[in-house]
């Protein structure tokens, strides 16, 4: 019987085949893959002693002789060719992240819990923007942890895989947020549509837990309102960029934090906790001198 497993909001089917990494499951595999020498050279022979004059439907296509792509690699587990360079690049993309927030004053002078909960919430769609905008490059290869003693415990139990491949970055996730950066890239975005789309996404009224939803709710519509300005602005002739940039953007909203927090910040971290160090980073940041704003801050918050 399938599983299901919640990702990102989307109910995702998950048959009992998808565990077994060892084996290729792809779909129609037996039709399309069989042995490959022995089953052609066996084929040929029996098709050679035939009376038959029509050849065999699986020798008319070259169905046999084709080599399949097998998707079964897209559950490897990966990780940065190059972590050292990569990570320093992506590390200094976080700060301006955050940079960029604390630069806004409508964010600065929200209640501390507020800020922390956007924080939270948008970090990520704003680290790839980010990614996007400096063009961040980056290779991946086989994870050293992915070995078959891993693999043989991780299969030994359906409920402490659930618990552990989350957190591990597949070749198929990476595919996809590689899919993400490619679809903004070629949208050519100006430094303001970048502002923009990052102030829309940041200002998201629907987080739970919120002191100030009515307001934030408010400043996403300003932002909303601004990047449609830009948008007809420079680009008068193409009618469809801003439903281009609205879609482009919204898959971002899909990418796992883990999948961010592990390949792009575990090498440089450890067992560190990123969301605390972003949450000092973030605090640098708001400093204010008017120590009466920070007494309201900390009463809204309690």
């Amino acid at each position: 019987m399938p599983r299901r497993h919640r990702v990102s909001g989307v109910t995702i089917k998950m048959h009992p085949f998808e565990v077994n990494q060892h084996q290729c499951q792809c779909p129609d595999s037996e039709e399309r893959h069989p042995p490959t020498i022995l089953f052609n050279i066996l084929s040929r022979r029996h098709y050679s002693n035939s009376n038959s004059s029509v050849a065999p439907a699986a020798d008319r296509r070259g169905q046999y002789l084709v080599p399949k792509i097998c998707h079964c690699d897209q559950r490897r587990t990966v990780c940065l060719k190059d972590p050292e360079g990569v990570c320093q690049a992506a590390s200094a993309v976080l700060i301006k992240t955050i940079r960029f927030m604390t630069g806004l004053p409508s964010f600065r002078y929200l209640p501390q819990c507020d800020q922390l909960a956007l924080l939270h919430n948008s970090w990520v769609p704003l680290f790839v923007l980010g990614l996007a905008q400096d063009n961040i490059e980056f290779e991946v290869t086989d994870s050293p942890a992915t070995s078959i003693l891993k693999r043989i415990l991780l299969n030994t139990s359906d409920r402490g895989f659930e618990m552990e491949e989350p957190a591990m970055p597949t070749l198929a996730r990476v595919h996809k947020l590689k899919a993400c950066l490619h679809r903004l890239r070629s949208l050519d975005l100006s430094h303001k549509e970048y502002a923009y789309i990052k102030g829309a996404l940041l200002f998201n009224p629907d987080v739970p837990g919120l002191q100030t939803p009515a307001f934030i709710e408010g400043l996403q519509q300003e932002a909303h309102r601004a990047l449609h300005e830009v948008v007809v602005t420079l680009h008068p002739q193409d009618q469809g960029r801003l439903t281009r940039i609205l879609l482009s953007t919204s898959s971002l909203l899909t990418i796992p934090h883990s999948l961010i927090s592990e390949l792009f910040f575990r090498p440089l971290l450890g067992q560190a906790d990123l969301f605390q160090l972003m949450r000092e980073i973030l605090s640098l940041g708001t400093v204010t001198s008017d120590p009466s704003i920070e007494s309201q801050r900390s009463k809204r918050c309690q």
